[in-house]
């Protein structure tokens, strides 16, 4: 089956439930979480648009839920580290749920979906994690 890369696109952006946990004073977190938002999406449209198929924008998009799964790991270890300190953690679990959140936002597009699944088992082999392996 050939590709349609007409429409390699996707929309992102920031649930209104997670802007709806900032504290009154968050509107300066709100507008930075637009503004990366829309930068991941800029960037991953762009890499789509260069993409030669599905397969190949899958790739691209790997890389983009790979990197918001590290970041969503950062945020989520520094909401002890807040609370052991007798700090507020509500902007690290607001960027944490966000990043857990657009990676099930990218997910959802279908054409992109099933190769995504592949990309990331190849990765999985590829990198040398083998289960048959003792």
């Amino acid at each position: 089956m050939a590709d349609d890369t007409s429409d390699r696109h996707i929309s992102l952006g920031v649930p209104q439930p997670i802007l709806d946990s900032l504290p009154e004073d968050g509107a300066n977190a709100a507008s930075d979480m637009q503004r990366a938002v829309e930068g991941i999406e800029s960037s991953l449209n762009e890499a789509f648009e260069r993409a030669t198929s599905d397969a190949e924008a899958a790739g691209y998009a790997v890389d983009a839920i790979e990197h918001l799964e590290d970041r969503m790991e950062t945020y989520d270890g520094f909401v002890p580290e807040l609370r052991a300190w007798g700090q507020s953690p509500i902007y690290a679990i607001a960027w944490r749920n966000l990043q857990a959140d657009l990676v099930a936002q990218i997910r959802e597009y279908d054409w992109l979906d099933e190769h995504v699944e592949r990309e990331r088992n190849y990765r999985l082999v590829e990198d040398g994690i083998r289960f048959d392996k003792r």
